[in-house]
């Protein structure tokens, strides 16, 4: 019931919020320093009170150590008012939703849902291994 819950918020949230990428759109960011230059990137949107994503959180602090200087993880909170609009600027239709970049700023992988940790560091590991 909860994920449902999430779900629907998120998805009201993506109606109402109108984020404009404004001056990252024109360096291949989605929002200012997001993705990472010259790095692979992990974004998870999410929000501190949905359950999968608080789920997730402990999953995200692990791997931004493991990956340290070699790949950038971002956690944003869609439902925190200063994050308004990324949302939108992300194209989030549900949360969690992680979004990889590749070390060229190219969206390469995105999911919705849980994702677990294994999962995750295939896909970064797979990113890395790219030239």
């Amino acid at each position: 019931m909860k994920n449902l819950m999430c779900t629907m918020f998120s998805l009201a949230l993506l109606l109402i919020c109108t984020g404009s990428a404004g001056a990252a759109a024109a360096t291949g960011e989605v929002v200012p320093g997001i993705p990472v230059k010259g790095t692979v990137t992990l974004v998870d949107l999410g929000a501190t009170t949905c359950i999968p994503c608080r789920m997730m959180a402990p999953i995200l602090e692990e791997l931004k150590k493991e990956y340290q200087g070699r790949v950038g993880v971002v956690f944003i909170d869609v439902w925190d008012p200063a994050n308004e609009g990324k949302a939108a600027a992300f194209k989030v239709m549900a949360i969690p939703t992680q979004v990889f970049y590749d070390r060229n700023g190219r969206e390469a992988y995105r999911h919705t849902g849980f994702l677990d940790k294994k999962a995750i560091a295939a896909k970064l590991d797979e990113l890395l291994g790219q030239k």
